[in-house]
């Protein structure tokens, strides 16, 4: 058996096909090892699809061993064939892909805010900013760092040379303070009652 899968190994792509198509089954394992990898990355390459891919580079082999029992010696290289079926199997997929119809593909999603709630956000920042601006200093530098930096407290404390303690007390009064000066505000600055 070693023998022969050596012999097999080194046999013309032409004698091979020729060997499936009288039934032998080593001859097509061999056409197999010899062309599906590098088909199947071909496709893959072309498709960006590995599903995709697998199915193209199986369609092909198919056609080979279809075509067999039909081949013409000399006309053209068993691997030069299966190389344009695959190269015309990725094309035909990749046309399908661009030829749908534009009623079939969805409306892409416009993530950009509208001009009211640009104008919304505009106002709601200038309000936080003059109330911002209205605490007294290390409590707004607290509120800053914590709420609108996003650091944790242990490092609020490191740059204020504080406790961390003195920081979340910093932190809820100056939060208390923003929240009363811009309570009377909340219609203003487009918030409902929900919000």
């Amino acid at each position: 058996m070693m023998a022969l899968d050596a012999g097999l190994a080194a046999a013309p792509e032409e004698a091979l096909l020729r060997l499936y198509a009288n039934g032998d089954s080593l001859a097509a394992r061999e056409l197999s090892r010899r062309f599906l990898p590098r088909m199947l990355a071909y496709a893959r390459r072309m498709l960006g699809d590995a599903d995709e891919a697998e199915d193209v580079a199986q369609e092909a082999m198919l056609r080979l061993w279809r075509i067999a029992p039909d081949w013409r010696s000399g006309e053209a290289q068993v691997s030069t064939w299966l190389w344009r079926v695959v190269a015309n199997l990725c094309t035909d997929r990749l046309r399908r892909r661009r030829s749908v119809a534009l009623d079939a593909v969805p409306e892409p999603e416009d993530d950009t805010p509208s001009a009211y709630s640009a104008m919304v956000d505009a106002n709601r920042a200038a309000a936080l900013e003059t109330a911002l601006a209205d605490l007294p200093e290390r409590q707004r530098q607290a509120v800053v760092l914590r709420h609108l930096e996003g650091l944790s407290n242990p490092e609020i404390a490191e740059i204020m040379g504080i406790g961390v303690e003195a920081v979340e007390s910093l932190t809820a009064r100056g939060k208390r303070a923003l929240a009363a000066r811009l309570a009377g505000q909340r219609e203003t600055l487009g918030y409902d009652d929900d919000d």
